[in-house]
């Protein structure tokens, strides 16, 4: 049952563990509520991917995730021919005697030979609540497949030249995301209802980890919050993002520190930072400054 309100909404996420700001909450309503894919773009690591991820999990749906990928066509996306059992078919008939073209063609170009990608799967299923469809980093993808996306996200359907047009009875839930590493046509956006997923403040990102991370102290996962928020002040080459944060912390658990040191912030940067350059900049004299500055500013508990 999809929730009736905003307020619904933050509680529909916030069960499935999954922190959201009141934006966030409201635009993904709307989508819900109106049936109109939704458009995250945000850097990456921010959680963007996870809002597909919780949808499907707290609607009790089915999660098709289409990566997207410099090259993906439609026949990794949508629907291609099993070409191998075609020919085994095309030579058991002519065993059998057949010879006509358009028999042999109209055998093998039927729905037992056709396999659904991820695109199909979403539209053409047969019984139950739609599925949520996540397309994941659409900006990596080649601008044609932009092009290709349109139909299907103005009438939720795919042709097929062989079989005709297979159309969604009712329209899945479709989550696109963009890391922003090019821009997406306004076409595709203008059938989306838009939101830019932030970094989260200090008290999100907080509440995130005793979700997320908790095994870690209380005063670990403050400090942690603190350096992190900090780091992303500076003008690194890749700010970490909420994922990365999870991660250090609990790696912190995991070495079963309490609070951060000098020492083991500098052995552990590469779960938080993931450029050589960033970590190379950090680690030493610019993370004990960190430090001390924490110390004396750090997050207040909720």
């Amino acid at each position: 049952m999809l929730p009736d309100s905003v307020d619904a909404t933050l509680k529909l996420l916030t069960g499935a563990d999954y922190v959201a700001d009141r934006g966030l909450a409201t635009v993904i309503f709307l989508g819900l509520r109106m049936g109109r894919p939704l458009f995250l773009e945000g850097e990456a690591g921010v959680g963007k991917t996870e809002v597909a991820k919780v949808i499907a999990r707290a609607l009790d749906r089915r999660l098709v995730r289409l990566q997207c990928y410099e090259g993906l066509d439609v026949a990794s996306a949508v629907y291609e021919w099993d070409y191998s059992r075609q020919m085994m078919e095309i030579r058991m008939a002519e065993a059998a005697g057949v010879t006509s073209r358009e028999a042999l063609a109209h055998d093998i170009f039927n729905e037992r030979f056709l396999l659904r990608r991820p695109l199909m799967q979403a539209l053409d299923f047969q019984e139950g609540a739609a599925p949520v469809l996540l397309i994941d980093e659409l900006d990596r993808a080649d601008e044609p497949f932009e092009a290709f996306l349109l139909e299907v996200l103005s009438d939720f359907q795919v042709t097929v030249p062989e079989l005709g047009v297979f159309k969604a009875p009712s329209a899945p839930i479709v989550v696109i995301t963009s890391n922003r590493t090019r821009e997406i046509h306004d076409a595709v956006k203008r059938r989306c209802l838009y939101h830019w997923v932030d970094y989260p403040d200090a008290q999100r990102e907080l509440e995130i980890l005793r979700r997320k991370a908790p095994e870690a102290a209380a005063d670990l996962g403050r400090q942690v919050v603190a350096f992190v928020q900090r780091l992303r002040t500076l003008d690194l080459f890749k700010n970490p993002g909420v994922a990365e944060t999870i991660d250090w912390c609990n790696a912190m658990a995991a070495l079963d520190q309490v609070v951060l040191d000098p020492q083991t912030v500098d052995d552990t940067l590469g779960a938080l930072l993931k450029y050589q350059d960033d970590i190379a900049r950090i680690r030493g004299p610019q993370a004990a400054r960190i430090l001390e500055e924490i110390r004396t500013a750090d997050i207040p508990a909720s």
